[in-house]
């Protein structure tokens, strides 16, 4: 029975003592969770600090980036509607010109029906006259001649046909005389209508290019081991090439442009590569005619396709081509043929002609001058030669021999061209002036500048479209500044002729000057 109770006792004893030991271990446990769990936590809120930091930096970038977007769309859209604006700008201007010439056509029109009817009129006045007399002379015959109605009838018709005569002689050379001047006025009309509906850019080619190289080495490089690079490239190319001491450039001239362009492509080929010498300059040279050939080429398709021609032979597509390496007084003549088509095809519209054919005619009228240096002869005869070969039409052949008036005009699509011709080549920017006429337009402007008293010096500057005129300031008022320049603006006007505008600024200051020390 002890023995029962001990053991009891002792399983009590053990019992609560593995009781107290789990409540212990519970404890602990619970408190390590507790602290693994403030770990888990810090560590995920500071997870979540830096992924918000990093969402902040994220959302900046995107909202950086929007508004730079943004910011370039805005740009794009507010320059799409700065040129539209001033295309809308420059329709108005053509309309307000044009609306200008029906408002001056309306006039004459207008002049033409009240001289009409003055003179139905004046018509039906002298008819009434010419009764009155005819009753008066008939009836003084009667009187005093005693004729017979059948004489009598035919003296006054005598007399009467001698006064028609010199009255319809006088009406001839009058509607003759207002014929001519109808005539001028509408073929100025006409011309100044197709030049304000077509204006191309013009600019100056020379003789020779610069091509920029990277540094003085390429320059020996380029000339080579006692010269052989440049004595190969020349001969290739068929070019002089010129390396002076200016730094940084090498120039390339040549007469023929088609061959300067080729020297000037294979130069740039052969410096990007890096790699010059004889086999390599003949290889590239070679390439890069086929690659100028391919160009011209495309040069002749694409002025066909501006001017709206079809079914033209390839050989004259390639001659067109080559019209773009050469010029006429420094005006490319490609430019200058697509221009004289345009203008040809609006004059022979307003004159009820093709349109289409005087384009035609008009584009190939200077075709002779891409062979002009191979084949003897003018090029329009050069130009009507090649023509009549490849099946052109005979108005097509007719204004390239012709539009210098070297023959007879059998077609008026000659006429027309010709016209064309001179305005495009005699218009203001399409030449070139040369340095004298450049040099004497500037010494008239600053001296007709300089011939108004109180003016103490003047300058001509942007090519002369500006003069900057310095008064005397003791000799001069505000009032007489606003005159002299009014009065040197009247005077250009007056006593030159010049393309454009010239703006005329006066200047009149004082200035006082001290130095302290």
């Amino acid at each position: 029975m002890n023995d029962l109770v001990w053991y009891l006792a002792l399983c009590g004893s053990t019992a609560f003592v593995t009781f107290v030991c789990l409540r212990v271990w519970d404890y602990f446990v619970v408190k390590g969770a507790k602290a693994r769990a403030r770990e888990i936590i810090s560590r995920a809120e500071q997870e979540a600090e830096n992924r918000r930091r990093e969402t902040e930096v994220e959302l900046k970038e995107l909202a950086l980036r929007y508004k730079e977007e943004a910011e370039q769309e805005f740009r794009k859209i507010r320059e799409e509607l700065h040129n539209r604006q001033r295309l809308l700008d420059k329709r108005q201007d053509a309309l307000d010109q044009q609306s200008e010439q029906l408002r001056k056509q309306e006039r004459v029109i207008e002049n033409l029906q009240r001289k009409l009817a003055e003179k139905i009129q004046e018509y039906n006045r002298l008819n009434e006259d010419r009764e009155k007399i005819i009753a008066l002379e008939r009836q003084r015959l009667h009187e005093i001649s005693g004729l017979t109605k059948e004489e009598a009838t035919k003296r006054l018709l005598e007399l009467l046909e001698k006064e028609l005569q010199q009255e319809v002689a006088a009406a001839v050379l009058r509607h003759e005389k207002n014929l001519v001047e109808r005539c001028e006025e509408k073929t100025r009309e006409i011309l100044l209508s197709a030049l304000q509906r077509y204006a191309a850019p013009h600019t100056a080619e020379f003789t020779t290019i610069v091509v920029d190289i990277p540094n003085e080495e390429m320059k020996g490089r380029i000339i080579g081991r006692e010269g052989r690079n440049i004595r190969a490239f020349e001969k290739a190319t068929g070019v002089d090439l010129i390396i002076d001491d200016t730094p940084g450039v090498v120039m390339v001239s040549c007469f023929d442009p088609v061959r300067r362009e080729v020297a000037r492509l294979s130069l740039m080929k052969l410096i990007d590569d890096g790699r010059i010498h004889p086999g390599r300059i003949e290889e590239v040279v070679e390439e890069t005619e086929k690659e100028i050939e391919d160009h011209i080429l495309r040069m002749g398709e694409e002025a066909c396709r501006e001017v709206g021609i079809t079914n033209i032979h390839d050989q004259i597509v390639r001659y067109l081509g080559r019209l773009n390496f050469r010029t006429s007084y420094s005006q490319n003549v490609l430019r200058h043929s697509i221009e004289v088509a345009f203008i040809a095809g609006m004059i022979a519209e307003e004159l009820g002609y093709n349109g289409a054919l005087a384009r035609r005619c008009g584009l190939l009228h200077d075709i002779g001058k891409a062979v002009d240096h191979e084949v003897e002869g003018g090029h329009p005869k050069i130009g009507g030669e090649l023509l009549r070969r490849f099946g052109e039409p005979p108005e097509v052949v007719h204004a390239a021999e012709c539009h210098h008036d070297s023959f007879c005009i059998q077609w008026p699509y000659t006429a027309i061209v010709a016209a064309a011709d001179a305005c495009s080549a005699s218009r203001p920017g399409a030449r070139r002036e040369t340095l004298e006429k450049y040099l004497k337009r500037m010494q008239e402007l600053e001296q007709i500048a300089s011939e108004f008293p109180g003016v103490e010096q003047a300058y001509a500057i942007q090519a002369g479209r500006e003069m900057r005129v310095i008064l005397k300031a003791s000799e001069t008022t505000d009032e007489m500044a606003a005159k002299i320049c009014r009065d040197i603006a009247r005077a250009y006007e007056k006593r030159l002729s010049f393309p454009g505008e010239i703006k005329v600024t006066v200047v009149r200051e004082t200035r006082f000057t001290e130095i302290a020390r």
